[in-house]
């Protein structure tokens, strides 16, 4: 059965294996067969040739309308870029770097870069000269497309040592029209050939990663691994990839592509022939008006995204004097999607804030969402539930670079808040003895890129990835994330503290932009609090404090008593011991310009704790006094 032709969900259960007690690991069956021979460059051959009509795309025009692109389009498209790259020299197996924002021409030099026989390196758009140079170097990249001029100039002040770049393209200059014109007299064979070379365990893609410990390490992924992922994906979230009303089904991308995760959706929406527009910003109101325009009926999210939906909402029900009203709506959002069987009560509640809040949710994100696949860090209970009640559904999930994305996501009509899931289907999930997650299943990758050999080294133990997080399955093995390996602070008193949920909870908070949990060799935890530019401007407007200085504002009695009040919620997740005894406020947000935050808005700890090195020590200089007393 092909993934196009199923129209039932079919029935998931997980094995689970106990040991001493407890659920220590946990698999799910594939729901789909091991794809034997082809490519992801056969997908928009495939779609053309079966359903050749079949809406795949739409693309925003100048005037900010959205004109859609057939399979048969998309396809001739895809074959005509191949030939260029053929005709410029560019040989089966070779490295094409790809430094752009979420446009179509990222997904359509995806496709035609397989279908050409190359092998595609993610840059994302904003990676310094230093950290371009290097993938690019490791890789062992022959040519490179960019979007602008200013990605050109970086590119192109590096490529001294890079001997062995021979084209740079940008897109923004017509490169795509260029390989057009290039690829005129190659004949069609020509692409047919190099399409027939590649076989499921070919590598498709080096991935980066964010290189919060270090270098980034390139993660090498074949056609397999992706086949794996989506496949198994668009057959358990059948709701999600198929349509199941008058509504076709649609989403539109505004994450990287240059990350797996937003990839792996974008390859989803080919292979199940699902409308995909692609947003370049999600600055300002340029995303509220793509997603009025494009009307989606799912998204893939980020926690950040979610959380600026709902402070925004209730920023503006403030302004307007309803806050308190926003507040009961939301309370009984969060109820109704926490109760497997709402009262009578509750539902009557629900329906009479539906026109009045959720609606109003529910058309920020473009009017016709139902459901979210949500990943990157946890969303938190809250807001998953709030979600949930306000009519979208919230399918949250787990993975990894080195999973080609999602290893574990919410089963449908079976959410547990608080957990990310169960295993995708092909997948296995242990907890070490250590606590730590490992995970198992198709979608591992092929191992680690060696610039020395050439190749991709294995980094498994027995099929088993160690993932460096730490988690624990419940009883019926859903799995709930509590921390980083390498995160794991340890207190001069001995006691191990997890900061990621302390974290999750405070970054929630309309205030805080980011925060970092501080406590390894240190007598107790603390907390670096970075504002939120948007939530601040709202809490000083409320409150007539326009006119007080940012330095002085971060001294406000009544901000700080906000503040502590969020930080004795989230000290109710820990222990006493585990809980934060003192934070400071920042003047400055913590940005990926400054070297603290990665591409996925993901602290760089080690840079944090450098940088604010004098804002810790301060918070312990009252202990340390009186231990000298």
């Amino acid at each position: 059965m092909s993934v196009a032709d199923a129209t039932e969900i079919p029935p998931v259960e997980p094995h689970r294996t106990v040991v001493d007690g407890r659920v220590r690991e946990v698999s799910v069956p594939p729901l789909v067969s091991r794809v034997p021979i082809g490519s992801l460059a056969d997908l928009p051959y495939d779609n053309a040739r079966e359903d050749p009509g079949a809406v795949v795309f739409g693309r925003k025009r100048p005037d900010g309308t959205w004109t859609d692109v057939t399979a048969s389009a998309f396809a001739a498209e895809v074959h005509t870029v191949a030939k260029g790259l053929i005709a410029e020299g560019l040989r089966p197996g070779d490295r094409l770097a790809l430094m752009a924002r979420t446009t179509y021409e990222w997904t359509l030099l995806d496709f035609a870069a397989w279908a050409a026989g190359l092998i595609i390196v993610p840059v994302h758009p904003t990676s310094s000269a230093f950290q371009t140079r290097w993938i690019l170097q490791d890789s062992g990249a022959t040519a490179c497309v960019v979007e602008d001029m200013a990605q050109a100039r970086i590119v192109s002040t590096e490529r001294r040592g890079l001997p062995g770049l021979a084209h740079l393209w940008v897109l923004g200059s017509g490169a795509v029209d260029q390989l057009r014109r290039a690829g005129a007299h190659v004949p069609d064979e020509a692409v047919t050939a190099r399409r027939g070379l590649l076989a499921p365990e070919t590598l498709t893609t080096l991935v980066y990663t964010s290189g919060t410990t270090g270098r980034p390490k390139g993660c090498a992924l074949t056609h397999a691994n992706f086949f794996a992922e989506v496949d198994n994906a668009v057959e358990l979230l059948h709701p999600v990839f198929r349509s199941v009303s008058k509504e076709p089904a649609s989403t539109l991308l505004f994450l990287p592509l240059s990350h797996v995760f937003g990839r792996m959706v974008a390859i989803g929406c080919v292979r199940a022939r699902v409308r995909l527009g692609h947003a370049p910003s999600i600055e300002g109101g340029d995303l509220l008006s793509d997603l009025a325009g494009f009307r989606p009926t799912f998204l893939l999210a980020i926690p950040y995204v979610l959380e600026k939906v709902f402070h925004t909402a209730r920023a503006t029900a403030e302004r307007m004097g309803r806050g308190a009203s926003f507040d009961r709506a939301a309370r009984v959002a969060e109820r109704y999607g926490h109760v497997p069987a709402p009262s009578l009560g509750l539902r009557a509640a629900r329906s009479l804030y539906d026109p009045l809040v959720y609606r109003r949710i529910r058309a920020a994100l473009g009017g016709r969402v139902r459901y979210v696949i949500c990943g990157g860090s946890p969303l938190g209970t809250r807001l998953s539930e709030f979600y949930a009640g306000a009519g979208v559904e919230v399918f949250e999930g787990y993975g990894l670079t080195e999973t080609t994305a999602a290893s574990t996501i919410t089963p449908p009509q079976r959410p547990r808040t608080g957990t990310v899931g169960w295993p995708l289907p092909g997948t296995a999930v242990r907890i070490a003895d250590d606590g730590e997650v490992w995970l198992k299943g198709g979608h591992v990758f092929a191992g680690y890129w060696d610039a020395q050999r050439d190749v991709a080294v294995p980094y498994t133990s027995e099929g088993w990835f160690p993932t460096g997080d730490l988690g624990v399955l419940d009883e019926d093995g859903y799995l709930r994330i509590t921390g980083r390996k390498k995160d794991v602070l340890i207190t001069s008193a001995g006691k191990n503290v997890a900061p990621g949920p302390l974290e999750d909870w405070l970054r929630a908070h309309p205030l805080v932009s980011q925060c970092v949990v501080i406590g390894d060799n240190r007598p107790y935890i603390t907390a670096l609090i970075a504002l939120d530019h948007e939530g601040l401007v709202h809490w000083r407007r409320m409150r007539k404090k326009d006119h007080i200085a940012l330095w002085e504002l971060t001294r406000d009695e009544e901000l700080l008593a906000a503040l502590q009040r969020a930080v004795d919620e989230a000290n109710r997740l820990v222990s006493r011991p585990e809980s934060i005894r003192a934070f400071r406020v920042l003047t400055t947000e913590f940005t990926e310009a400054a070297g603290h935050l990665t591409p996925s808005l993901k602290p760089k700890r080690a840079a944090v704790l450098r940088d604010f090195a004098r804002e810790i020590d301060s918070m312990y200089a009252m202990y340390a006094m009186h231990a000298e007393e």
